[in-house]
């Protein structure tokens, strides 16, 4: 109703009334989801997409070319196959450590208004097939999203039916998981929401840890618990009283930094600290919160503190038979956002492999040389060089509640 400014011009805007009741309108149609950065540059000419990939992503890796009908019996059920060569240089006393390790991203598969045992088994049934494709490519650690076997319900704040899908680490789950193990001699990373049954039943987020033998090695669960947005996951379980617990496998030594734990820079450094080479940072995360966050700190993680790391995000966006509220203001809503894929492997010398896409199904799988770690080590020393015994002191003087900031006034 006031008038609008432009330049010394005062303009009334005009009156517009509409009749409601007697007008249609349009409904807006869903906003179509990029399929992610290397679609864009593959449209570039050859000069062009070899630049950006030297400038963002370190250098241009080459492809792993697979065999026989590998890729297209991975595109015939919809899923992207990526596959990356990471080597280190040639040394003279030391043999080539090549591990292949993966990522797999999925949708979940059938509506949350389904029965709950029927979800986790159609999200199992195609998991298995993501797993035959990992496993016939000859990987050898992989890891699968947060919570896996289940939609991320914790947005809409109810607790049934969504904590019955919570399991012990020996559940239905790591059961389903276990032959596809053995069969491909390959190490599993098993992200899901852990009940404690001997402990109260007390709920956790917890990474279990399956050997290419079958047996599980361990857990790991996750530390830090996001209070932000329609994250209401500390309502749902506990934060980890476990610390960052590293596994010794057939293929080196892994930790599993999950979701939200990606964001302190402390986190990852315990994790390597603890003798990882290869962090997992198992993940649900939607395009409107951290998007221009991802692609960044599981890589910068990689450069700080000379290891691997691996992020993997789910993909599609999941809609809840009831609405909830963030909180904002805004209007209600049944769906959390989309879940941006763009899963990918990053190393320690800066270097890292293309994502797979925001918007489908995939397997992105990096032959690495873990020579590169001490290679790397030797070159920048950031481990060297880090000061933990200053940073000790300093921390431990910050946690304490009557802690002033080191602050020097002007007299």
């Amino acid at each position: 109703s006031s008038p609008l400014s432009t330049g010394r011009l005062q303009i009334d805007p005009p009156r517009i009334t509409f009749n409601l009741h007697s007008v249609d309108l349009p409904m807006a149609a869903p906003k179509r989801e990029c399929e992610g950065l290397e679609k864009i540059f593959d449209g570039l000419a050859t000069d062009d997409r070899e630049d950006v990939y030297r400038i963002l992503y370190g250098r241009q890796l080459e492809r792993i070319q697979y065999e026989d009908t590998l890729e297209s019996d991975a595109a015939a059920k919809g899923i992207e196959l990526k596959g990356y060569h990471i080597p280190a240089q040639a040394e003279k006393m030391r043999a080539p450590r090549l591990v292949k390790v993966a990522a797999i991203q999925n949708a979940i598969v059938l509506p949350t208004t389904a029965p709950i045992n029927e979800q986790r088994d159609a999200i199992h049934k195609r998991v298995g097939e993501l797993l035959d494709i990992a496993g016939r490519a000859g990987t050898n650690v992989v890891g699968l999203q947060e919570a896996w076997h289940m939609p991320f319900a914790f947005c809409t704040r109810e607790r049934l039916p969504w904590t019955e899908m919570a399991e012990p680490i020996d559940g239905p789950t790591t059961r389903f998981l276990i032959p596809y193990a053995q069969k491909y001699n390959m190490v599993i990373v098993n992200p899901i929401l852990e009940r404690d049954e001997a402990k109260d039943d007390v709920i956790w987020n917890t990474a279990v840890i399956i050997s290419n033998t079958g047996r599980i090695i361990g857990r790991s669960r996750k530390n830090h618990i996001p209070r932000v947005g329609d994250f209401n996951e500390s309502t749902y379980y506990m934060e980890s009283t476990l610390g960052h617990p590293v596994f010794e496998t057939a293929f080196g030594r892994i930790g599993v930094n999950i979701c939200y734990g990606r964001h302190h820079p402390q986190n990852w450094m315990m994790y390597a600290l603890n003798g990882a080479e290869i962090i997992f940072n198992p993940s649900a995360t939607i395009g409107g919160l951290s998007e221009p966050l991802w692609g960044i700190e599981a890589r910068n993680a990689a450069i700080a503190n000379h290891v691997f790391t691996v992020g993997i995000n789910r993909v599609g966006t999941e809609v809840f038979p009831h609405e909830f509220t963030s909180g904002n203001g805004k209007p209600a809503h049944k769906d959390f956002g989309h879940f941006f894929g763009s899963s990918y492997v990053a190393a320690p010398d800066g270097s890292r492999t293309p994502a797979l896409s925001r918007t489908s199904d995939g397997v992105i799988v990096s032959e690495v040389d873990l020579n590169l770690i001490r290679q790397v080590k030797d070159h920048w020393g950031f481990r060297m060089t880090q000061r933990l015994d200053m940073y000790a002191k300093s921390i431990t003087a910050a946690a304490d509640p009557e802690y002033r900031p080191h602050i020097i006034r002007e007299l």
